[in-house]
């Protein structure tokens, strides 16, 4: 290892230790130079990511002013004291707020309305003290009100811990469950506890426990073990608190188990066994089961089934399936139904009156936007929250009258500064592929943007999973937008913005649809003048720092600069190695690599392995050393290897968060220096250092 030199103006990059390793499967023989790095506990290891933080500090040193004035300005625009819209449980409002100065959320209730005495049930600033990574991630309050569970990480691999807090008392109580993926639900003796526990070295969800209050975590009895290695489990509770289910999901199939909360130490039953191809979700209100399945339904239709039937023999249909619109998920009430639907890529909600049989659609007047639903736990009211936000718009909560149609404003995410809605537009537009087939792309720009070819443009992708990426507000965008940037979401084939085939079109052995579509977008954008294609930018994250791997070995002249965010880059050896993280749960989703045409065709992508000689644009990665979906070696020796072979002088920087996992720094704001570290990246690529 040799560090930054200081004799000459130009930062020198570290130098790693080359150690090859055959690796060989269906005869075929890849040589992996840096494949030593995955020995975290090598004091080389950590010596090497250290070094490149080193030089990526010192390649932008220049820029440290413009990033100290970023981060003071994303951070300028958040509402220091602040508070989530209350939501009921039961006797209880609950939410969070944020006290000036803190970096993480009190957790908070009220009993007999908003406007009551507050309780402080915990401060997470209290318990992330001596901690450099922490989260709260997810708190279940007991039936009787008044115990609260809740579970923390602080590392940042996603492994948790429970503890319990008897609010009552204002005490925490000696019940520790240790190393737990933090999902868990209540049975409805205020006593049990279900939760799930990962395999500790795969970290796949694959044990649900019992635990009662009062008794050794040691001898809490295992409720399911999951023993099929591409599936994940978890538990959770249904809206009518009457059922406590355990679902087993794959990418392609699912299957649930129930129990009556009343009685949580009875026998489970099988509600639906799993079917390869079938997937479906499930839900309880009142006299039914509910059903969202794709059984005979490409695109998701909604079944009931009386509480006392299992099986789809005993099924019945409520909203049928529709060619053109995916049904994304459901929410019960009482006298109505809400159906969450994508149709031509934008949600809508549709709404149905149990008693009439009469729908209704609440529908919104933007080109490209975000709706989803909110905290709609109680099911005897005929109010629907529902969360909206554009690219344009910060996101706004809403009460829906479902009866009188009326919607009520309860709160828009306030961005302070000279913040506008009226400044900025967004547009939707469409790219057509290679094989003529239209790509959307959502973009917003600042008003007096003109299309004339000469502005940097940042195009953002993902495409797997059949994950969404829906046009959203983003405060720190805005440093980006005001400079003269436009942004872009390519939406892309392997997400499912325009339905299951979407999905299916972007994976397995049509996984480069989602590079060509995206190659597809870059360039209409610079055809038509939204780009100049010498301040173009490409970013993406996990799988879509796989997108971005891709795309600048299939073309590297396309872009100026680019940006991968824990990029899952190593394709072929990671999906061989079963003993790694989420491997085995996602042959669906990339083909298995024991069979030789799934080998042949993802090393025919992988962004590592397809890396040559030649000119590369400039690069920026970051990393996490404690990432437990991507892997911290797989982006470090992507750029072990870029550096090895590319021919240019451009920049390719590595940097790792060496106290954080796959979301980087924890802390409202704290995490924003890494946005302002990647913004300085950009904005000093193309010529704004202010």
């Amino acid at each position: 290892m040799t560090n930054i030199s200081h004799d000459s103006l130009a930062p020198v990059p570290p130098k790693i230790q080359v150690n090859p390793h055959a690796l060989e499967k269906h005869g075929h023989v890849r040589i992996d130079d840096y494949y030593w790095l995955r020995e975290r506990d090598h004091p080389d290891v950590t010596s090497y990511l250290r070094a490149e933080n080193d030089y990526a500090q010192a390649v932008l040193a220049h820029t440290e002013g413009l990033q100290t004035k970023l981060f003071e300005e994303i951070k300028g625009r958040i509402k220091e004291v602040d508070f989530s819209v209350p939501f009921k449980i039961k006797d209880f409002w609950y939410f969070i707020r944020f006290q000036e100065g803190s970096e993480y959320p009190l957790y908070c209730r009220k009993s007999e309305g908003p406007e009551s005495k507050e309780e402080l049930m915990v401060d997470a600033n209290e318990l992330a003290k001596g901690h450099d990574y922490f989260s709260l991630g997810n708190w279940v309050i007991s039936p009787g009100q008044n115990i609260l569970a809740f579970a923390t990480d602080t590392q940042g691999r996603r492994i948790y811990t429970i503890q319990f807090k008897d609010l009552s008392k204002g005490e925490l109580l000696p019940d520790v469950i240790e190393s737990v993926t933090g999902n868990m639900a209540w049975a409805n003796d205020n006593l049990t506890l279900l939760y799930a526990r990962q395999d500790p070295q795969t970290l796949r969800s694959s044990r649900i426990y019992r635990h009662v209050l009062g008794t050794p975590p040691s001898t809490d009895e295992l409720v399911y073990e999951e023993k099929d290695e591409t599936f994940s489990v978890f538990v959770t509770k249904s809206k009518s608190r009457k059922y406590l289910f355990i679902g087993s999901h794959q990418t392609i199939s699912s299957e649930y188990r129930f129990l009556d909360a009343d009685t949580p130490t009875e026998k489970l039953t099988v509600f639906q066994a799993r079917e390869r191809d079938h997937e479906y979700d499930l839900d309880h209100l009142g006299e039914y089961f509910y059903i969202r399945t794709n059984d005979q339904a490409k695109n998701f239709r909604l079944m009931k089934a009386s509480a006392g039937q299992t099986g789809k023999a005993s099924w019945e249909e409520v909203i049928p399936h529709q060619a053109d619109v995916l049904l994304e998920g459901f929410e019960l009430f009482d006298n109505y139904l809400v159906v969450e639907e994508r149709k031509q890529g934008l949600i809508h909600f549709r709404i149905r009156d149990w008693h009439t049989g009469e729908d209704h659609d609440l529908d919104f007047g933007e080109p490209t936007y975000l709706a989803t639903p909110g905290d709609n736990v109680e099911s005897q009211t005929s109010l629907f929250r529902f969360g909206y936000t554009s690219m344009t718009t910060p996101m706004t909560i809403y009460d829906y009258h479902m009866a009188t149609r009326e919607k009520t404003l309860l709160k828009r995410e306030e961005v302070l500064g000279n913040f506008q809605i009226a400044h900025y537009q967004t547009e939707r537009l469409y790219a057509t592929a290679s094989d003529g087939i239209s790509i959307p792309i959502s973009l917003v720009y600042r008003k007096g943007f003109q299309r004339n070819g000469t502005h940097p443009l940042l195009l953002y992708g993902y495409g797997s999973y059949g994950a969404s990426m829906d046009a959203s507000f983003s405060s720190p965008r805005l440093s980006l937008l005001d400079r003269g940037f436009v942004f872009a979401i390519a939406h892309i084939r392997g997400g499912e913005e325009l339905g299951r085939v979407w999905y299916e079109d972007g994976k397995l052995l049509k996984k480069k649809n989602s590079f060509t579509d995206f190659l597809a977008c870059a360039d209409f954008l610079v055809e038509a003048r939204y780009a100049n294609p010498q301040a173009l930018f490409a970013m993406g994250g996990s799988a879509g720092g796989l997108l971005i791997g891709a795309v600048v070995n299939m073309r590297p002249d396309r872009f100026h600069g680019v940006v991968a965010q824990v990029p899952f880059v190593d394709v072929v050896t990671t999906m061989l190695d079963p003993d790694i993280p989420l491997t085995t749960g996602e042959y669906d989703e990339w083909g298995d690599p024991n069979q030789p045409a799934y080998y042949e065709y993802m090393l025919s992508y992988s962004p590592y392995d397809q890396v040559r000689a030649g000119s590369y644009p400039h690069m920026l990665v970051t990393s996490g050393l404690h990432d437990s979906q991507v892997q911290y070696w797989e982006p470090t020796k992507w750029v072990a290897k870029l550096r090895a072979l590319k021919t240019d002088d451009r920049r390719l920087l590595l940097k790792t968060n060496m106290e954080a996992g796959h979301s980087g720094l924890s802390g409202r704001f704290q995490r924003y220096k890494e946005t302002a570290f990647i913004y300085a990246f950009l904005l000093d690529l193309s010529g704004m250092n202010s």
